[in-house]
């Protein structure tokens, strides 16, 4: 099954933070780091905004150097719990649209948006999203998104157009989105392997993709032939959360306010089946089900209800859902977001509810039938029918 990975690096991150909480230092070379003691000092360049790498400043740049670079620099010190307090920020935005988020650094995940249902509108929608929010709930920052799929490929691309850029990559264009790259953007070409590929021709990902792989294992070992991959676009590591997520949701905005109960019956199915899919590929159940309703006038509400044992299915999730929604005084307003989430998840056990007797076994076998049949065919070869109906 094709996979489908968003990388998304928040753009000169600390210098960034340092103009957004001082407006006055907007539009003037940033740097974030050691004090540079007049060209003295000891230390090494955090970050530079943009406005100073237009000055030749860097990341991990002696501090004294950037000082004779840039001495009208704004040079300020490192507030770490001011830049961890927006990062989580930023990861919790991420994780509404996907449970596998793997951050790499303070700035910077990877996200496998590949379960991510149409809901969002698809991976190009879920990655506007995204910037959307963050810019907004952070007051203004900007990161880059790229797009693949894989890893590999999707932090190249949030890296082509920064700052605020967005690049996607589709599966078919993988090869000639790479081919002319330079050698040193492939992962773990350092100078001085980017030297010995030079020494032999090679100096873009194009000319190593094609290189005998014999001949990269005997100059290099294992990694020629991890380097080999890499340049063919062959990328099969998972996007590994840090810590398995506390809850799992599934939401949608509708485009226009509404009251009518059958597309609201139809839109949590929708949410349910959504939401059992996602949970069911992470190997995810859960014992809380919460409902989330929004109001035409922005008012609000979550009502929850917890179970002995754990679940997932969608007929389950659909059903507890609806219940909950009529029993929900909507006081004649029109609602306007719909979501669905499941807490207290854990990744093992059967689903053991009493009043359904035998049929959980069943259910997940018949849910089994229906992601390989999906996988192989696509999201459209077997859908509910009245999901099916709806789409007419």
């Amino acid at each position: 099954m094709a996979r489908t990975i968003l990388h998304i690096d928040m753009d000169a991150f600390f210098a960034a933070i340092e103009q957004l909480d001082h407006p006055e230092y907007r539009g003037q070379p940033v740097i974030v780091g050691a004090d540079p003691k007049g060209g003295q000092g000891r230390g090494v360049v955090s970050t530079a905004s943009y406005e100073a790498r237009k000055f030749g400043i860097h990341s991990a740049m002696p501090i004294s150097r950037a000082y004779r670079l840039c001495p009208q620099g704004i040079f300020l010190p490192v507030r770490m719990k001011r830049y961890v307090e927006i990062s989580r920020q930023v990861m919790t935005i991420l994780q509404d649209y996907s449970p596998l988020v793997e951050p790499i650094s303070i700035d910077e995940a990877f996200l496998d948006i590949t379960g991510s249902p149409a809901l969002f509108g698809g991976a190009e929608a879920i990655g506007w999203a995204i910037k959307k929010r963050i810019q907004q709930q952070t007051g203004g920052l900007t990161a880059s998104v790229g797009i693949a799929p894989n890893k590999f490929v999707a932090k190249i691309a949030s890296d082509l157009q920064k700052p605020d850029g967005f690049v996607v990559v589709k599966e078919k264009e993988v090869q000639g989105f790479l081919c002319d790259l330079p050698i040193f953007k492939l992962w773990g070409v350092g100078k001085k392997t980017e030297q010995r590929l030079r020494r032999i021709g090679i100096t873009t990902i194009g000319e190593l993709a094609v290189y005998p792989q014999d001949k990269l294992v005997r100059l290099f070992g294992k990694t020629g032939l991890h380097f080999w991959r890499l340049a063919n676009g062959i990328d099969e590591r998972p996007v590994i959360p840090s810590t398995p997520p506390k809850s799992v949701s599934q939401e949608t905005t509708f485009e226009t306010d509404t009251d009518d109960s059958e597309f609201i019956r139809l839109t949590l199915l929708r949410l349910a089946e959504a939401l059992g899919k996602i949970l069911r590929q992470q190997k995810l159940k859960g014992r809380t089900l919460t409902l989330k309703i929004r109001l035409q006038d922005f008012s609000t509400f979550t009502r929850s209800k917890t179970f002995t044992d754990f679940i997932n299915a969608p007929d389950l999730l659909y059903r507890f859902a609806w219940e909950i929604f009529q029993k929900f005084d909507r006081q004649g307003k029109k609602v306007r977001l719909l979501g669905i989430g499941v807490s207290q998840l854990n990744t093992g056990g059967g689903e053991q509810l009493p009043l359904f007797g035998e049929q959980g076994n069943k259910r997940q076998k018949l849910y089994q039938i229906m992601d390989s049949l999906q996988a192989k065919f696509g999201k459209e070869a077997i859908v509910r029918a009245a999901l099916k109906q709806e789409r007419k």
